[in-house]
């Protein structure tokens, strides 16, 4: 109830965006591998991200 206004922190935002990245690509390998690869290393430059942060 109190977390309903709070701010998602960079670190929550970019595993967010991870996290959907890394299921658009598994939706995609089905479809087109190329287009799901691409995601891959999208997905890919945000673990990076995270990775230093930490």
């Amino acid at each position: 109830m109190f977390g309903l206004f709070k701010k998602k922190s960079e670190k929550e935002k970019l595993e967010d965006q991870y996290e959907k990245l890394m299921k658009e690509s598994y939706e995609l390998s089905r479809i087109d591998r190329t287009k799901s690869d691409a995601k891959a290393a999208e997905a890919d430059e945000i673990r990076k991200k995270l990775d230093s942060m930490n």
